[in-house]
């Protein structure tokens, strides 16, 4: 297993060194107490059995000074006071043990609870910082799945396991040794064995990554289609369509079901297949002690007991180990998807050192091209918006007009030429600094699932409510605000689904004006209301236009007569250009023919 996949989350242990430390502290002394708990059973068992021996000598000088003491307790007190003596020893250090276990958790729940935290907020800050074309590739419930289910896979599989991944290895090494110091011929035995064990579980755990992934890239189909149905439900319902999308998610969910079903009958298989290969490593062990024993090759009965013991102790601590393995192959699939998305190349740097703090002048697009998998969206756009006045992008759907609005925000990088803004560069300034100075207003209202105040707020948090007031009446929002049980406090629901259409875009519009930016643009704001609703928006899209530079994207082009110039786009390129007035006089020309299709007349 490569653990520079895990390098991710050795970091985040690393923030905890002085726990980590502490924790290894603790276990090493439980461990420590454990394995001389178990190894008093040797001179218990001698002191019982074969009392003329004062006591087993195991692991050289290590017990010496105990059963020593046991012995010259013996024969002053009797048998039974130093049986007393091992079994008060037996119980204090069993006591201790625990008690050390318990504190070494205590200062790993914490550790634990903190490294999923900071793998989630690392993912959700990645989302955030990737650019916008990124999320136009992939699928919602697959970014879903990864936040949710893989990180949940890591904390399960992985990081619930890690304690056991320290504290497990400690426990085995300590028996070991102490059995190796028993008796170094029967531990050849044990050390030839348990490599054999290590490898047929390896070869079982092989396959969990692989269907770990399998499983991750079905949950994420899953949450795809139900985000889907949620978002579209009203189609589905309409168009009689329950049953293709039950079935579709009926059969992605069974497909799901017998992946887990694999993957939990391999998961299973660790624990009884290691207690079923320590039974049989426990019967060649014992075979081959009670040979040693018969033939008198440096082996006592009560030395056996306690090699036994010891062996028994560790079946436990191996089997979850080898438990830890298989949750650990299981979540290295659940990795590697959270860090592919964690490693995506940010396509848009925000490397700008200089801040747009005013904008006096102009935006300017020089020789500008745009595009992406060798499909040309853009070619050689060259364009100037002056402070203060309103330009349209009109063209058929697909002509570029989003796209051409885009980079102004820097959604999109361009492919060649410049964007500037007041002569500099856009690439020099900040990301930040230029898009507070851009409001925008989109064809569908974006709501978030909170109150009015808060939605109007999302810009500038730190609002008065004075501002959010007068935002609220330039949006012409005030009175159906007013009108709420709530008022700003109502909160809109999921999407801004307790608002009508025309109530949601003019919250948007609020909070467009709040924000108070010296450029906006308007993507089709009005094109997705009722005519009454249009008119009540429009009136507050002009109110918020006064004074400002305007970039409107528009189909219906009542809306952008009075515009300064209007830019007709055709497959990505600038065809016609001037006032309304301008290009309704060219025979044959794009925008007439809009223009006549519309209705508009002259």
């Amino acid at each position: 297993m490569k653990l520079k996949k895990f390098k991710r989350l050795f970091k985040y242990i690393g923030l905890y060194k002085g726990k980590i430390i502490l924790y290894l502290l603790m276990t090493i002394i439980a461990s420590a107490l454990s394995v001389g708990s178990i190894a008093t059973l040797a001179p218990l068992m001698s002191i019982i059995f074969m009392p003329e021996n004062g006591g087993a000598q195991i692991g050289g000088d290590t017990m010496k000074a105990f059963t020593d003491y046991l012995s010259n307790a013996m024969h002053t007190h009797g048998q039974l006071y130093a049986v007393l003596i091992c079994c008060a020893f037996i119980i204090v250090t069993t006591f201790l043990k625990n008690l050390f276990l318990y504190w070494s958790s205590v200062i790993s729940v914490p550790v634990r609870s903190s490294i999923t935290i900071h793998l989630k907020n690392d993912m959700y800050h990645k989302i955030l910082s990737l650019p916008v074309g990124y999320f136009s590739d992939q699928k919602k419930g697959d970014i879903m799945s990864r936040m949710a289910n893989d990180a949940n896979i890591v904390e399960g599989s992985i990081i619930n396991t890690m304690e056991g991944l320290i504290k497990d290895p400690i426990m085995v090494i300590s028996y070991l040794v102490m059995m190796i110091s028993i008796s170094p011929k029967l531990s050849v035995f044990l050390l030839l064995l348990l490599p054999l064990t290590a490898f047929v579980i390896g070869r079982i755990s092989r396959s969990l990554k692989r269907q770990s992934s399998a499983a991750s890239e079905r949950t994420g189909e899953i949450l795809s289609i139900l985000d889907e149905t949620l978002g579209g439900i009203r189609v589905i319902k309409a168009f009689c369509a329950e049953k293709i999308l039950n079935n579709k998610f009926v059969r992605m969910n069974n497909t799901l079901l017998n992946i887990n079903k694999k993957m939990s009958r391999r998961r299973d298989l660790a624990s009884p297949l290691t207690e079923l290969l320590g039974v049989v490593v426990l019967c060649i062990i014992i075979y081959f002690g009670a040979n040693l024993i018969i033939k008198g090759q440096g082996l006592t009965g009560g030395d056996l007991i306690a090699y036994i013991a010891m062996f028994a102790m560790l079946i436990n601590p191996a089997k979850s180990l080898s438990t830890s393995f298989f949750n650990v192959q299981q979540g290295a699939a659940a990795v590697e998807r959270i860090e592919e998305l964690l490693e995506t190349k940010i396509t848009i740097p925000d490397e700008g050192t200089k801040r747009l703090d005013t904008f006096s002048g102009e935006i300017e697009f020089k020789n500008v091209s745009f595009g992406y998998n060798e499909h040309i969206v853009l070619k050689n756009i060259n364009l100037r918006i002056p402070k203060g006045k309103t330009v349209a992008l009109v063209g058929s759907s697909g002509a570029g007009k989003s796209t051409l609005a885009d980079l102004v925000t820097r959604f999109h990088e361009v492919t060649s030429g410049e964007v500037l803004f007041d002569g500099i560069n856009i690439k020099e300034y900040s990301i930040e600094s230029v898009r507070r100075k851009v409001g925008i207003v989109t064809q569908e209202p974006i709501l978030f699932n909170d109150t009015i105040a808060n939605n109007i707020t999302l810009g500038k948090p730190d609002a008065s409510q004075e501002e959010i007031v007068q935002a609220a009446k330039i949006a012409n929002a005030f009175r159906f605000i007013e009108n709420k049980p709530e008022k700003f406090d109502t909160n809109i629901g999921d999407r801004g689904g307790k608002l009508s259409g025309g109530e949601r875009q003019r919250v948007t519009i609020a909070r467009a004006v709040l924000s108070n930016p010296p450029i906006l643009i308007l993507d089709e704001a009005t094109s997705s209301l009722d005519t009454e609703s249009e008119r009540v928006v429009q009136d507050a899209i002009n109110n918020m236009m006064q004074n400002r530079t305007s970039l409107v994207i528009a189909h219906r082009l009542s809306t952008i007569r009075s515009a300064d110039e209007i830019i007709v786009l055709d497959k990505g390129e600038i065809k016609e250009r001037g006032t309304h007035d301008d290009l309704i006089t060219i025979e044959n020309g794009i925008y007439r023919k809009l223009v006549e299709l519309q209705g508009l007349g002259k």
